[in-house]
């Protein structure tokens, strides 16, 4: 060895140190990796535990009018209806002034009965009674 031996001794300390360092940080990573690992067989056996899923409900069943007469007279009007309708033609029907603000409040009625399925939108604006 040629040199200082106490800078060369120094050296060779800091590069252990830093292996030490690493080797900590690699332990600790690899405890984590283990504790995620024990938890996933945890999972996994709690999953094949639990029954098989309830069968789905019949396709015929009717989804659930919102509360409000407001959508009992909506529903009123297209059991009547031989023709889609749109918000106006239902305000119409309703015998509700036309005015913008209605029109809006039945249009978004319309849309919420469309999002249950409860209604069809058969093009924009253009509501219906799904077919069976």
């Amino acid at each position: 060895m040629s040199g200082d031996p106490q800078q060369t001794l120094g050296a060779l300390l800091a590069r252990l140190e830093v292996r030490e360092r690493q080797i900590a940080q690699l332990t600790a990573l690899l405890d984590g990796l283990a504790q995620a690992a024990e938890h996933i067989t945890i999972t996994r056996k709690t999953l094949l535990e639990l029954p098989d899923e309830a069968p789905l409900a019949p396709a015929t069943s009717t989804p659930a009018l919102p509360d409000g007469p407001a959508y009992q007279q909506i529903m009123a009007v297209f059991a009547e209806a031989d023709a889609p309708l749109r918000a106006r033609n239902v305000c119409e029907a309703m015998d509700l002034g036309l005015m913008p603000n209605n029109i809006n409040n039945v249009r978004i009625k319309l849309k919420r009965l469309t999002g249950r399925g409860i209604l069809a939108e058969t093009e924009p604006g253009l509501f219906t009674r799904p077919r069976p």
